[in-house]
């Protein structure tokens, strides 16, 4: 079963239980993955599926810090529910331990770098954590890294 198959078989699931919450959030990234597979004019695949997903996350957690800002406690609330429910389609991410390992040794690799090399050393990170990891966090890892 593909991701975007879960996603519609959890939302009829939801739609039985009559939780509008979950049906609702359900519907709009399935919406985005539509609209993404029409922009690409092809099937998306699970991976294609997960970028969507994930910048849907993302796109709430950047609201999220708007509506902590505003107090707004009714919005803050429903954003932290969406966001709960979108993870579970995404894959496991890495513990912030795990982020430190991998840029340790991507950065090793890479030889003697400086605080200048920043672009290089992120390039090579991400591509290390490939996904698994918000970049906050290996934005974090790299510059701890390059200030030893």
């Amino acid at each position: 079963m593909t991701l975007l198959e879960q996603i519609k078989a959890d939302m009829i699931a939801a739609m039985k239980e009559k939780d509008m919450k979950t049906v609702t959030i359900l519907r709009t990234v399935t919406a985005s993955v539509k609209n993404k597979a029409i922009d690409a004019k092809e099937e998306l695949k699970d991976a294609d599926v997960v970028a969507v997903v994930k910048s849907d996350v993302k796109k709430l957690k950047d609201a999220l810090k708007d509506f902590i800002d505003a107090a707004r406690e009714d919005l803050i609330e429903k954003t932290k529910e969406e966001i709960e429910v979108l993870n579970k389609y995404l894959p496991k991410m890495m513990s912030a331990e795990e982020v430190k390992d991998v840029v340790k040794k991507t950065l090793a690799e890479l030889g003697e770098l400086t605080v200048n090399d920043m672009g290089r050393a992120m390039g090579a990170a991400m591509k290390a954590v490939a996904g698994k990891a918000d970049g906050d966090d290996v934005r974090a890892a790299v510059e701890e890294e390059l200030k030893k």
